[in-house]
């Protein structure tokens, strides 16, 4: 089965108080949001959907660095403004540039209990291995991780590959701070099966093509849930966000912040993204990767 985290501990991460000060605001702001998506539409934009998959490749290359990388991904839940469950994996991505998509092998790091077990994710399949009976199933990228993070929001993805992008409107729009921001609204159609959601708004900076919102779709159309990009910082050759912040569009109450960190560019060993070798992933092998050229 997939796996099931526990509750949190009594302790507090250290950036706790820093992230419930942003929680009400955000949910403020999404709420605001999902009542009138189009909001402050200056107009619609006249250019054709080719500048648009353009401007979706160009927010691909600020969310993902060009190479192949790993890095820390902290997940923790809120209810109500109160922590309710968190978790902490490590993700290896290695970059298929033939099809301008990420290969993806996650680890779990925290809690104790989830120690040991991996999600992989190559070309359409994503597996899910626990070393406890080391059987490796096939679990959905619609499936829910941790709160409203999936396994398809943890796993590194380029948009571009899956979604077909069109412009919506020029707009301004509130940040995850609550600051007015001019942007372009593109809507992203779902156009191969790897697509976590049938389909996705995104809003991106007007200025540089920084992804500043989105709103996910399911298949029936229905709203589920909201994402800011937050926290811009200069890691691997770009300035990436390195903060979503994931609100329920039923219950805006329900929030899931997504951190990442420790980002390396590394080689990932292609024996490592095989379904094969998932029982003989070792923690230790995870050090300074081989290159497999």
């Amino acid at each position: 089965m997939h796996p099931s985290l526990p509750r949190p501990a009594s302790h507090r991460r250290r950036w706790l108080p820093v992230a419930v000060a942003i929680l009400l605001p955000l949910a403020w702001v999404a709420a605001s949001g999902n009542a009138a998506a189009s909001g402050t539409a200056s107009g619609k934009a006249k250019s054709p959907s080719s500048s648009a998959q353009r401007l979706l490749e160009a927010s691909d290359r600020v969310r993902n660095p060009s190479t192949s990388f790993s890095l820390t991904t902290t997940l923790v839940e809120y209810r109500k403004g109160k922590q309710s469950d968190s978790a902490t994996v490590t993700v290896y991505s290695h970059l298929d540039e033939a099809r301008a998509q990420y290969r993806s092998l996650v680890r779990y790091v925290a809690p104790a209990r989830e120690v040991g077990k991996l999600t992989l994710k190559s070309g359409k399949d994503l597996w899910f291995y626990d070393p406890a009976s080391q059987a490796s199933i096939r679990i959905s990228p619609q499936q829910r991780l941790l709160g409203q993070a999936s396994n398809g929001d943890v796993i590194s993805a380029n948009f571009a590959a899956d979604y077909t992008a069109r412009f919506e409107a020029n707009e301004s729009v509130h940040d995850g701070d609550r600051k007015t921001r001019k942007s372009v609204r593109l809507h992203l159609g779902a156009r191969t099966s790897e697509a976590t959601y049938h389909h996705v708004r995104l809003w991106l900076d007007a200025g540089n093509n920084h992804p500043i919102k989105a709103q996910f779709h399911a298949d029936s159309g229905r709203l589920l849930k909201t994402v800011y990009y937050r926290r811009y910082q200069h890691q691997l050759g770009g300035l990436r966000p390195t903060e979503q912040v994931i609100i329920d569009a039923l219950e805006p109450g329900w929030i899931t912040v997504m951190r990442y960190s420790n980002f390396v560019e590394r080689a990932i060993p292609a024996a490592w993204l095989q379904r094969d070798y998932l029982p003989q992933f070792k923690p230790e092998a995870a050090g300074p990767a081989p290159s497999d050229r």
